[in-house]
């Protein structure tokens, strides 16, 4: 007679009911699969339930397009400065300038800037005929100009320290009727809920519907976004010598070489002290370091191994601060080889970085410049929204009040906790409607 022992049978199948029941139960985040730092009984931020979702105005993108008049009032050309996308932002404004003032609109000029590296153009960047085409209705664009016009260099008109109330129909549209051809730098802060709702389309088409990076340029992107380890977070970190030393903060504990390369940014510029710093630093106009950002990360209990892309310029300082604790964070430089990424310049550069950014699954910034809010405006538009920024404001309240540890933590999961349901900064309002859910 053969006897057979329940006990180990019974074993093996408590086990591997268990095993099933952790492997079906386990949540759907894409960071599941891996170990996390997670709080106790807490998921990640991306686990939080929006309460506002950003999408395009349907009155862009579905409301009717007013005819373009058949006689145009002229030419404007929009000049544009900075980085990349300071200089698309421009131009985007620059556009709905040329629709209010019935203008027609020259390809723009990217002004070389010796400070940002840069010596590419629209062209370089962008495809010029695929814009053409997909502004079409918004209105007109022309590669070159008549001749009889493009013999002479255009009327200046310089906006760009303009501020307030500024006119565009009083003060630039004379210009325009009586040189036909002029050149504008948009200014610094507009009204644009001022402008018509053609204007306002015709801006936020230029935006999001119509600047596409040129083949090339998209070819090498898209090599660059195979090549990062999937599921991924685009972090675009700002920490640069320049950065810190225009903010005029201090940072105790830097290292020597930061130092260095901070004190030889500043020129005239020095770090406020007392207690103007320690207001300074609570308004959140210090920029967080790698460190703080990693910080940060651990209390949204985002996963120490997280696949992260580092959205960032050449000279990023006290980076080890981030990968002492997020080891798994890679570069377009180590990613990416050959003579023809050796031989770009800051846009193409910086090209690179938004393209990943806007089809990252997760994108973080620690700033909010020109980049993070077309970054933020695209996800929208393409229905991405695990978009967030780190608050430095809630970071240099809390701590000034001397909290830290798990307490800190708590604290900043229940501030940035609060600004992800919000959808805050995640678009912009002048091409975007709240949606809540």
């Amino acid at each position: 007679m053969i006897t057979v022992s329940v006990k180990p049978l019974f074993t093996a199948i408590f086990t591997l009911s268990l095993f099933l029941a952790i492997v079906l139960l386990s949540p759907s985040s894409p960071f599941s699969s891996v170990p996390s730092n997670k709080q106790a009984g807490k998921s990640d931020i991306w686990g939080v339930k929006r309460l506002v979702e950003w999408r395009p105005c349907k009155w862009w993108i579905h409301g009717p397009r007013i005819a373009l008049p058949a006689e145009s009032n002229g030419y404007i050309r929009v000049d544009c400065y900075g980085g990349l996308n300071q200089m698309r932002r421009d131009f985007c404004d620059g556009v709905g300038i040329a629709r209010l003032l019935n203008a027609t609109l020259v390809l723009p000029k990217f002004e070389a800037a010796a400070y940002w590296n840069e010596s590419s153009g629209f062209a370089d960047v962008f495809d010029v005929d695929y814009f053409i085409q997909q502004m079409d209705g918004f209105i007109k664009v022309v590669k070159e100009l008549p001749p009889e016009v493009a013999l002479k260099e255009p009327f200046r008109v310089d906006c760009s320290k303009r501020k307030g109330q500024f006119d565009y129909i009083e003060s630039v549209l004379p210009s325009l009727l009586k040189y036909q051809y002029i050149s504008i730098t948009p200014a610094m802060s507009q009204r644009r809920d001022r402008y018509p709702l053609n204007a306002k389309a015709a801006l936020c088409q230029a935006c999001y519907g119509a600047l596409r990076l040129t083949r090339t340029l998209e070819q090498k992107a898209a090599e660059l976004l195979e090549a990062i380890p999937k599921p991924f977070l685009s972090l675009h970190l700002r920490f640069e010598p320049d950065m810190v030393a225009y903010s005029q903060c201090e940072y105790p504990g830097l290292s020597p070489a930061s130092k260095e390369a901070i004190e030889a940014a500043r020129g005239d510029r020095k770090p406020w002290t007392g207690e103007l710093a320690r207001t300074w630093r609570k308004r959140g106009k210090c920029p967080l370091t790698p460190n703080e950002t990693a910080f940060i990360f651990q209390a949204l209990s985002i996963p120490t191994n997280t696949n992260i892309y580092l959205a960032a310029g050449d000279g990023l300082m006290e980076i080890e601060g981030l990968k002492s604790i997020y080891t798994n964070v890679v570069t377009k430089s180590a990613l990416l080889s050959g003579e023809d990424f050796l031989n770009m310049h800051g846009n193409t550069k910086a090209a690179l970085d938004y393209y990943v950014s806007i089809n990252s699954d997760f994108y973080v910034a620690t700033f909010f410049g020109n980049m993070d809010k077309m970054v933020a405006a695209m996800r929208a538009y393409k229905g991405l929204h695990n978009t967030l920024f780190l608050s430095r404001r809630a970071y240099a309240e809390l701590t000034s009040k001397g909290l830290d540890g798990k307490e800190l933590m708590q604290a900043l999961w229940l501030a940035h906790k609060e600004d992800f349901a919000m959808g805050r900064g995640s678009a912009l309002p002048d091409c975007f409607c709240d949606f809540k859910s």
